[in-house]
């Protein structure tokens, strides 16, 4: 067995990094997509790193300022069963700094050189991240092709995610073009969509009146509606509300309310939405089947209006869904 072994310099205090390193709203600056984490020797964590890989396990040691000690494992993968690798962030002062040195014991001679890979690039980002207070998007998360509608709805979430984090109290009373809503309220009903079509996967969601500003409370509300499909899976029927529909369509809906909702919020608030033409052509197709042509009169979507050709395909999801896309 080997192991991964690198030290990055973080311009914070230690206290600081090691939120930087354990908390699900700090870990999304330069990690994670979404994160649940129960911050105690035993606690488990799961952590979205990129739409469609997971890594969970539990914690070993949690020393606030000082240490933090994982088991590691990726969900998707056979290559390290449960238990059998471990991962070690040790924080260091220096000069009004910390020194976070990262070690992944466990590894085999054919594992090291793509988890050196995924390590030197997170660690990359979690300097800038200490730096500048976030990282930026990640290629790595935002360039995937989604391979099902679960990994769909996490690859939008991302879309949606960067939106919001640009949100600020005074955007609030905003109006959206989304049936007359403002942000907040657009929020809230985006939030019970969530809780709805989590709960149909079996998830246990957040209470509807849990603390935090809008990111974080989307954030964590699709990390356990995601991790619940995820356990679920894709195959029956379910019935979110009164309605019963195949469990492929309810976890569709996600990535269709992510990606439009993500563009009423940046409409609303002046902010420029970035969307791989790859995946808004995957959504798209989802919504073509999910919402269905018109007429649509009494139902959640107005008809289609008009694009011009050539127009890209988040311009063609926005007007398919009965929004006027900006010029």
């Amino acid at each position: 067995m080997t192991q991964f072994d690198r030290t990055v310099e973080v311009a914070l205090e230690p206290d600081a990094a090691f939120e930087l390193i354990s908390r699900p709203e700090r870990l999304r600056r330069w990690l994670t997509v979404a994160a649940r984490v129960d911050l105690r020797p035993g606690g488990r964590y799961r952590w979205t790193v990129v739409p469609g890989h997971s890594a969970s396990g539990t914690f070993v040691e949690v020393v606030p300022g000082e240490k933090l000690t994982l088991r590691w494992w990726w969900e998707d993968s056979d290559d390290l069963p449960p238990g059998s690798s471990t991962v070690a962030l040790t924080l260091t002062p220096k000069n009004g700094s910390t020194e976070v040195r990262l070690v992944h014991d466990g590894l085999t001679e054919a594992q090291a050189p793509s988890h050196a890979e995924v390590w030197n690039h997170y660690l990359d980002r979690l300097a800038v991240a200490g730096r500048e207070g976030d990282a930026g998007p990640d290629d790595w998360a935002v360039a995937l092709e989604p391979r099902d509608e679960l990994t769909g709805a996490e690859a939008t979430l991302v879309v949606l995610q960067e939106v919001l984090r640009g949100l600020t109290a005074d955007d609030l009373q905003r109006r959206t073009p989304c049936h007359d809503f403002t942000v907040a309220a657009l929020a809230e009903h985006l939030l019970g969509s969530i809780r709805s079509l989590g709960s149909a996967g079996g998830a246990t969601m957040p209470a509807a009146d849990a603390p935090g500003d809008v990111e974080s409370r989307v954030a964590d509300a699709a990390q356990a509606a995601t991790e619940g499909w995820h356990h679920r899976g894709l195959q029956g029927t379910v019935s979110p509300g009164s309605t019963s529909m195949p469990a492929t369509t309810a976890v569709s809906i996600l990535s269709i309310e992510f990606l439009v909702h993500a563009w009423d919020f940046a409409t609303a608030t002046g902010q420029r939405l970035e969307v791989p033409e790859q995946l808004a052509t995957y959504v798209l197709g989802l919504a073509q089947k999910v919402i269905g042509p018109p007429p649509r009169e009494g139902r959640d979507f107005a008809d289609p209006v008009p694009v011009e050709d050539g127009a890209g395909a988040l311009e063609r999801l926005i007007a398919f869904t009965g929004r006027r896309p900006s010029p």
